[in-house]
């Protein structure tokens, strides 16, 4: 079976799909439109963020995977703001999913993910266009996550643990 091309008329409504179906919680079928978006534009960027955020909503089911394919795209972002923000997004939302796995050293684990993603985010607020808080107001997130949960504070460092 061969993948059938969409017009390129077509692609705001599909854009629009993708977006719908991630409301819906089905990824799977939001990250398949924007491939399909991506075969007819490649480099379409509403596309790539879109199918960057349906790869990190699937990040609690195929983890490595899901991240390193979602990682891959950044690079294609036409933004440096784009790429570190979406970073953040990426580091944070790993490490969320990584808290709801649970595991040894998940709390130290979880507290390295969130800290890379506030280094992103910080570095985006600082990329950002006067106006953009979008940054900081995931930065705040995090922060509010750590304080809430006293297992995700780092007392020692992630490799030391897993060294033991």
């Amino acid at each position: 079976m061969e993948i059938k091309k969409i017009p390129h008329e077509a692609i705001p409504g599909a854009l629009e799909r993708a977006k719908h179906y991630r409301v819906l919680n089905e990824p799977n079928q939001a990250e398949s439109i924007c491939l399909d978006i991506l075969a007819v534009e490649p480099g379409h960027q509403e596309a790539l963020r879109t199918l960057i955020l349906a790869l990190s909503d699937q990040l609690e089911r195929r983890l490595a995977e899901r991240f390193r394919r979602a990682k891959e795209l950044l690079p294609q972002l036409d933004s440096e703001y784009a790429r570190v923000y979406y970073d953040g997004i990426l580091c944070e939302r790993r490490g969320r999913a990584q808290w709801e796995r649970g595991g040894p050293a998940v709390g130290p684990a979880v507290h390295e993910w969130l800290h890379r993603a506030m280094a992103c985010y910080e570095q985006a607020a600082q990329l950002a266009e006067p106006g953009n808080a979008e940054a900081l107001l995931r930065w705040n997130t995090c922060v509010r996550l750590i304080q809430a949960h006293a297992e995700l504070r780092a007392e020692e460092s992630t490799q030391e643990l897993m060294l033991e």
